[in-house]
């Protein structure tokens, strides 16, 4: 098997306690009866607004040093934490998964008619059920890479650290159109929004690819996507 480009649909489980954590709940409170049942109900039956697909390419990585990285097919990426782990990677998959559009227009639909406990449990589910799918499409590239004996890295996405969203164009190029449905706006912003793109990097067991994790020199500690070194 040789790193090739990949293109489907996934399963999905949702779990109640990521949806609750998504709510804002944590393990120190306990959920009301109402809350819990519509958590319940509303992840048994999301299977039906719920469509996840995802899409990646595998490119090269021909030179990163500083803060540029230059991938194969004039990919620019910039940005000195994203240089910092393709420094050490032979090459690196380009992602974009996305659960669709109907969960989301059925989550604003109950807002709109003031429904906003109902609309806020289902965004919730929304968004376990698109981190699930790109984890999911994270062990396909693991299985992919362990084929051919390298490794990965955690994922990265434009806005984390000091990437700057405005480099989701250099993604969606790089996918050449195949972004399933999802577009951009003007602020480089996806629509649906329970979509998510990035980069994983591809490397040798020695390269230390699967330990790098920039948060370990960053001392910003309320960052909402501050990863400790257990975290996916």
């Amino acid at each position: 098997m040789v790193l090739t480009d990949g293109k489907g649909g996934v399963d999905v489980a949702i779990d109640k306690n990521q949806v609750c954590q998504f709510i804002g709940y944590d393990d120190n409170h306990k959920l009301s009866a109402r809350i819990s049942s519509l958590v319940d109900d509303y992840a048994k039956n999301a299977q039906g607004l719920i469509n996840p697909l995802y899409s990646y390419v595998v490119k090269d990585v021909e030179w990163a040093r500083g803060s540029i990285a230059f991938i194969e097919d004039s990919i620019i990426f910039k940005s000195e934490v994203i240089v910092q782990l393709l420094e050490r990677c032979r090459h690196v998959a380009i992602f974009v998964v996305t659960i669709g559009k109907y969960l989301e227009e059925t989550a604003w639909k109950l807002a709109r008619d003031g429904l906003i406990l109902q609309a806020t449990v289902l965004d919730a589910v929304g968004s376990d059920a698109v981190e699930k799918a790109a984890g999911r499409v994270e062990e396909r590239i693991r299985e992919m890479a362990r084929s051919e004996r390298l490794v990965i890295s955690r994922r990265f996405s434009p806005g984390y650290c000091d990437w700057n969203i405005g480099q989701q164009r250099m993604l969606f190029h790089a996918l050449t159109g195949d972004t399933l449905g999802v577009r951009l706006t003007a602020e480089c912003l996806m629509i649906p929004q329970k979509s998510i793109s990035g980069i994983i990097g591809i490397g040798t067991a020695d390269s230390n690819v699967e330990n790098y994790n920039p948060c370990q020199f960053c001392n910003k500690q309320d960052c909402p996507g501050r990863r400790l070194d257990n975290q996916e």
